[in-house]
């Protein structure tokens, strides 16, 4: 399996941009579908994004489209997520995960591969 490590969480206010990354290792890369999930206190992981692994086809969830941009840079064994405009309501722990095969990218379970997670905080 790929290992993955996840950096670029931190404090930002209401409205800013931060741009996490996911970076991989251990195993070719480039066929791996790569997925974004956050966690707030007491919550479920809940799904914000994916990207297949030639980067031809995004997903993402309703509460982030049109804010949050999922790339990747297969060379540098790199996915990033780019977040703008962000609320208090996107706080929480983000984690990447990666999965091959398959055509769901939503569903944490069918992600075999998970990072430890960075801490993202939006203050109002």
């Amino acid at each position: 399996q790929v290992q993955l490590v996840e950096s670029g969480g931190g404090l930002v206010q209401a409205g800013g941009s931060l741009r996490l990354s996911c970076a991989a290792s251990g195993r070719t890369f480039s066929g791996y579908a790569v997925g974004w999930f956050r966690q707030a206190p007491g919550k479920e992981r809940a799904f914000v994004g994916a990207i297949h692994w030639s980067g031809g086809s995004k997903y993402y969830a309703d509460s982030v489209k049109d804010r949050f941009t999922i790339s990747r840079d297969n060379a540098k064994n790199t996915v990033y997520l780019q977040m703008n405009s962000l609320k208090p309501e996107d706080t929480g722990v983000y984690y990447c995960a990666a999965k091959v095969g398959g055509n769901t990218y939503s569903t944490a379970a069918d992600f075999g591969s998970w990072g430890q997670g960075t801490q993202v905080t939006v203050s109002s």
